[in-house]
């Protein structure tokens, strides 16, 4: 195989999160509305922007060597692929892509098996039919293009799959959630010929290690400050750390140097009982990695 990568960049509303992932990671991409081809300052890889709900499949084809999508799109496929980790972005949600069994809340419907015979509306068909097929249920699935709510709500189906996070819209809509079929996040996926590639896989493993670095830095920052010896046991307590703070005595004087890593929300809370401690020159400065 060839010392190139190819990468799968998501398109859609993971676009702009993943460019900006990669940024923090240590790559510049950039993406033209023009192209399908986005651009990369590694001469080792090279990029192309595939939807989501495709990329699996072109994994698993080595029409690309590597990707990221929702771990459902993967599983809708079936895509027969190395899942190299999960990638949850922060700035998109905190919360998993949850697939659910919805019905009408009048609906007599407990469970999967009272929709023996029923038509189920969803995008999300192929998981579907085999999720009842495995427990010898059979139903008509069809595909849906949008609005899959309103099909229930209209008598267009007996029950629908869709995707939430909180579950709000739904109960908003006047329709009940029987159960959760899958949970989903976006994963790293590669092709498994790729992957047994020692040069692919390297490189594959050298991306996943420094976005997941990335991911972890999300909220985290750094803060340093000099403090006067006597107080160092009583500052140095107040700080939540990976570890322990750092301490280290300044040049030719009898204050120290104390830095940590905490979530950045524990700074506003942290600062005034710092100052009272007699810190000073307390800098807050951000992350882009912690690995």
């Amino acid at each position: 195989m060839s010392s190139l990568l190819t990468l799968g960049i998501p398109k859609g509303r993971l676009a702009a999160a993943t460019v900006g992932l990669f940024k923090k990671a240590g790559w510049q991409i950039s993406i033209s509305s023009r192209s399908y081809f986005p651009g990369v300052d590694d001469s080792e890889m090279s990029c192309k922007l595939i939807r989501p709900q495709e990329m699996g499949k072109y994994v698993e084809r080595a029409t690309i060597d590597a990707g990221i999508a929702g771990r459902d799109w993967v599983r809708e496929n079936d895509s027969d692929v190395v899942e190299v980790c999960e990638m949850v972005y922060s700035k998109v949600s905190r919360r998993p892509a949850r697939w659910v069994l919805v019905v009408n809340g009048d609906s007599r419907v407990q469970g999967p098996e009272d929709l023996h015979g029923a038509t189920i509306s969803t995008e999300l068909v192929g998981f579907t039919k085999r999720y009842f097929a495995e427990r010898n249920i059979p139903v008509n699935v069809e595909f849906s293009w949008g609005a899959t709510e309103a099909k229930v709500v209209d008598g267009l189906c007996d029950a629908i799959v869709e995707v939430t996070e909180t579950g709000s819209t739904i109960k908003a809509n006047g329709l009940r959630i029987v159960c959760e079929l899958m949970e989903s996040v976006p994963v790293l996926i590669a092709n498994k010929a790729s992957w047994a590639d020692p040069w692919k896989r390297e490189k594959i493993e050298q991306i996943a290690t420094l976005l997941k670095a990335s991911l972890a830095a999300e909220g985290m920052v750094g803060l340093k400050m000099n403090a006067p010896a006597d107080k160092v046991e009583a500052i140095t307590a107040l700080l939540p750390s990976l570890k322990n703070p750092t301490v280290s005595h300044l040049y030719k004087s009898d204050w120290l140097s104390v830095e940590s890593v905490m979530s950045e929300k524990d700074v506003r809370r942290l600062v005034p009982e710092l100052l009272k401690l007699g810190a000073e020159g307390i800098i807050e400065y951000p992350l882009n990695k912690i690995i």
